[in-house]
């Protein structure tokens, strides 16, 4: 799955470190979600989109988009 998480905590000026802080998870899962190794689970998704107001579907892309 494809996602926009580096270009969204990038326009924000956090770190990975800070984000993971921010979700309550690693830094490893940070690295992982953004290099598309992990998919996040739907609670994770969920947190991830409040934080950066918007929405599941406008963050995590599908395969070839």
């Amino acid at each position: 799955m494809n996602n926009r998480l580096r270009e969204l905590r990038d326009a924000r000026g956090w770190s990975q470190g800070e984000l993971a802080e921010r979700l309550e998870v690693s830094r490893q899962t940070i690295n992982a979600l953004e290099t598309g190794k992990y998919d996040p689970s739907l609670p994770l998704a969920f947190r991830i989109a409040r934080l950066f107001d918007g929405r599941i579907e406008d963050i995590f892309l599908p395969d070839g988009a």
